[in-house]
């Protein structure tokens, strides 16, 4: 496979001086530099790049010339030991390479001069032994790494003093690929799958989350099923037939007990009061704890919540409000209390099952959906946002794998409404949701005092930990799983921050409807005297492999809030299909406070790269949809 990969766009300055940070010189690193003033006592001023520095010389040499020097020693001042003749218009560069090798007694293969020239260029401290751990890197890359990737890769490393070690080359080198993410995540899903030794917890545990990442709608899909089958329960006018299909499959996904009958499925037993009035069921079970003389208190807090709940519509709220107000007539007792908990819950049952289809992908303030507030109606205990997940991949599970032609109606009805239903939202939503299942950064957010642990530990990437750490594993699976944990720490790696620059890289494998994608996001920007990104100043690259246009690179680029897109591709007729979105996009960016500068098209530049951009080699097809931008 021939892999695309990127270079990072912020570091376009000398990398010594990109921080301000002063040239910090250690022992047996070797450097090019050149002389610029001679003291006494063989005292010189040397510039590297962009900075200068006092050192001593081991002997006296001209000021101008140029030489490859290896530092002897760094205390109380730097002393310098020239390694290769001056640079004059009559010596090549690869004549003071060669001169180098020979001084430090190092390979003359073709990789070491690579190496040098490249280290020459860039004008950056190197020891021996990083040299010949380089070399040994170049000799053995892979078949589709360019070794221009494998060098801008071994510059990082010694530019932000990384550990030389295979584990950091090859995270990096991994995490600067913009394709193959959904084929190793497919891969190890495969391997995963048919492995009988791990212990069945982790396995299960794993199988989830691969199955959160390669669906990110399943939990839509799941909501609008059991909207469905519920509005089949509720409604007077499905037959018998499909209202015992509908209360099976909610049996056998675990959301009602097994012995629910068609009378008596939505009652609720009682329960503990909740303490805060949130999700729909604590309402109903606040009713049912409701004492007589807390009754006047019990009307006011239903009618606070009914009104501000975002899901319900205006005439919902009435109709909620007239059987609130309904009870208040009557007296408090079991009878009428039990009685209004009934009526409450089918109403909400009703009304947040109608809804479901209009706020697929919306979250109220307190961060519930509507499906959170249809199970917590269905089920005694109030379930936690991770638990009604497991509840709506595991009916979805069910309902397709059912024979039932109910079932499957209403299988092929959500698979369609959440296929219509695609549009920005949903694609933040799909992002958001892989990358937080992936788990890139999980050990910063360990040190977040509020984060959630039970959150955090089922995500992807601390359950690759635990079973990297497993006995029981064929070669296959833990080659595929370190494979796996490379990429993500790869992408780790190659984020970061350069003074006020930071860059951040996000890979994230999409799969919309039976179709796969990779798609990649790179993010360059500046942080504020506070510690908060600049909103105003960022570049946004975007690389994506889609079925229809194929290779697309999307560059975008804000300067004091104003906008402009490039896009990439090899297809000049996307002009014309581009041209009615224009409109669009430029009023999605002014509700934003953005203004649209232009969008243009070009085609790539085969024989040059794209300006800043890291397209320089065709990827492997792959499949895909496609996404309007």
């Amino acid at each position: 496979m021939t892999a695309t990969s990127f270079n990072p766009i912020q570091m376009q300055q000398n990398p010594i001086t990109a921080n301000n940070q002063p040239l910090a010189l250690k022992q047996g690193q070797v450097f090019h530099g050149t002389i610029k003033k001679l003291y006494p006592d063989q005292m010189a001023e040397i510039q590297v790049g962009n900075q200068k520095f006092i050192a001593k010389l081991e002997v006296p040499l001209k000021a101008g010339d140029a030489h490859f020097f290896q530092v002897t020693g760094t205390d109380p001042q730097a002393e310098l030991k020239v390694v290769s003749g001056p640079m004059t218009p009559t010596t090549s560069p690869s004549q003071q390479i060669n001169q180098l090798l020979e001084s430090m007694n190092l390979p003359k293969s073709a990789e070491m001069q690579q190496l040098l020239g490249h280290f020459m260029k860039a004008e950056l401290p190197i020891s021996k032994d990083q040299l010949l751990q380089a070399e040994m890197w170049l000799k053995a890359l892979p078949e589709g790494i360019s070794k221009m990737d494998a060098l801008q890769t071994i510059q990082k490393m010694i530019e932000l003093k990384m550990p030389m070690t295979n584990e950091v080359f090859q995270a990096l080198m991994s995490g600067q690929k913009t394709s193959g993410m959904a084929a190793i995540m497919e891969n190890f899903a495969q391997l995963l799958a048919k492995d009988t030794a791990l212990p069945e917890q982790l396995k299960q545990n794993l199988m989830q989350q691969v199955q959160a990442i390669t669906k990110p709608f399943e939990v839509e899909t799941g909501s609008v099923v059991l909207a469905k089958v519920l509005e089949s329960l509720t409604n007077n006018a499905a037959t018998t037939s499909e209202k015992m299909q509908a209360l099976s499959i909610l049996k056998e996904s675990g959301i009602i007990p097994n012995q629910a009958t068609l009378q008596n499925w939505s009652s609720m037993n009682e329960g503990k009061a909740s303490q805060q009035m949130q999700q729909a069921g604590q309402v109903v079970q606040t009713i049912l704890t409701t004492k007589p003389e807390n009754a006047a208190q019990l009307i006011e807090q239903l009618k606070s919540w009914t009104t501000n709940q975002q899901f319900l519509t205006n005439d919902q709220k009435q109709q909620i409000n007239q059987l609130i107000d309904r009870f208040n007539q009557l007296p408090v007792t079991k009878q009428t209390v039990d009685i209004f908990a009934k009526q409450m819950q089918d109403q909400l049952l009703k009304a947040f099952s109608q809804n479901t289809s209009n706020h697929l992908f919306t979250q109220d303030i307190k961060g519930l959906s509507v499906k959170d507030h249809l199970l917590s109606l269905l089920k005694q205990e109030v379930a936690s946002p991770l638990q009604n997940e497991a509840f709506m991949r595991n009916l979805v599970k069910n309902s397709i794998a059912s024979s039932q032609p109910f079932i499957q109606q209403i299988v092929t009805q959500a698979d369609a409404l959440v296929q219509n239903s695609m549009d920005s939202k949903a694609m933040e939503h799909a992002m958001k949701t892989v990358l937080k299942n992936l788990g890139i950064s999980y050990e910063a957010t360990l040190g977040n005092k509020s984060a959630d642990l039970q959150m955090i530990a089922h995500q992807l990437k601390p359950q690759l930990h635990t079973l990297l750490q497993e006995t029981n594993m064929t070669p296959q699976l833990k080659e595929a799983a370190e494979m796996l944990m490379t990429r993500m720490n790869g992408m780790q790696l190659s984020s970061g921050e350069n003074g006020h620059q930071h860059q951040l890289i996000m890979q994230v494998p999409l799969e919309f409807f039976g179709k796969r994608m990779d798609a990649t996001l790179q993010w360059n920007g500046r942080m504020k005297d506070d510690g908060k990104i600049d909103a105003n100043y960022a570049r946004v690259l975007f690389y994506l492999q889609m079925a229809s246009m194929q290779e697309t690179v999307i560059d975008m680029q804000v300067q004091n809030r104003v906008v402009t897109v490039t896009v990439f591709n090899e297809h000049l007729e996307i002009q014309s299909i581009a041209e009615p979105l224009k409109a669009a996009l430029k009023v999605g960016l002014a509700e934003k406070n953005y203004q649209l500068s232009g969008v243009f098209m070009k085609q790539f530049d085969k024989g040059q790269a794209v300006k800043n951009s890291p397209v320089v080699e065709q990827q492997e097809e792959q499949s895909g949809v496609d996404i309007r931008v």
